[in-house]
């Protein structure tokens, strides 16, 4: 007996496996190249909490956060009654601070167009245990070098 062939043609699928696979590795890349904004963000520093505490309804062209707190034990209990300004991986206290705005201000400067100091915001995320006079001390600071724009963070306080 002779074996009759078939006229239906077998579709041919590709292998998905290779574009999932590409999928995935892009979806990781973006993951770990976005720049989150709380990456700016100090663990060490404790938030006030506040009713009126909003978020901002537009980012800022360009902005400056220093984080302001104590430093602290791993039982959270502070180190020092001084607080501490923590930037860029670095401790400074707000006498010592001052340079570094001034160099802040320079690659403002330098950077041109959006960079401006002018157009720079200021954010302080200062711990709720610092007291106020030192934050207004930090904030006068900013002010002799030239920065006129500044924001101060809370937490929203939930009813």
């Amino acid at each position: 007996m002779a074996k009759r062939r078939s006229n239906h043609t077998s579709v041919i699928e590709p292998d998905m496996t290779p574009m999932i696979d590409i999928v995935f590795q892009l979806l990781t890349f973006f993951m770990v190249v976005i720049n989150f904004e709380n990456t700016k963000a100090d663990e060490r520093v404790k938030l006030p909490k506040d009713l009126l505490a909003k978020p901002p309804e537009v980012k800022p062209a360009e902005e400056l956060v220093l984080n302001v707190g104590f430093d602290r034990d791993f039982a959270g209990r502070k180190l020092s009654d001084e607080p501490i300004v923590f930037y860029a991986g670095d401790k400074f206290t707000i006498n010592n601070f001052g340079p570094l705005l001034e160099q802040e201000k320079r690659l403002a400067e330098a950077k041109g167009g959006k960079g401006t100091i002018d157009e720079t915001t200021v954010i302080l995320r200062a711990d709720s245990e610092v007291p106020t006079g030192k934050v207004q001390e930090l904030i006068r600071k900013c002010q002799e070098i030239g920065y006129t724009k500044f924001s101060l963070k809370a937490i929203s306080e939930e009813n």
